[in-house]
């Protein structure tokens, strides 16, 4: 399954998750859902919520997470 990252340009907590993801060496897809309303929707219904940044990897889903969070959700 593909390790998705949605996320609001210029949101400064989306820019912290990718810079760690990318540190990480962690590959994704990037959704961006201010300009895709699909997109938008599917965050929505994955995390219940509006907020992002919002990661699903292997089924699992963070939502509206810190930077600091991303190692122990990565190990499962």
């Amino acid at each position: 399954m593909a390790t998705i990252l949605y996320i609001k340009q210029g949101c400064p907590w989306c820019i912290a998750a990718e810079e760690e993801l990318q540190k990480l060496g962690v590959k994704y897809e990037r959704r961006e859902v201010r300009s895709n309303p699909a997109y938008f929707e599917e965050m929505k219904r994955l995390s219940g919520q509006t907020k992002a940044p919002v990661l699903q990897m292997d089924g699992r889903v963070l939502a509206d997470f810190g930077p600091e969070q991303l190692p122990g959700f990565l190990k499962g």
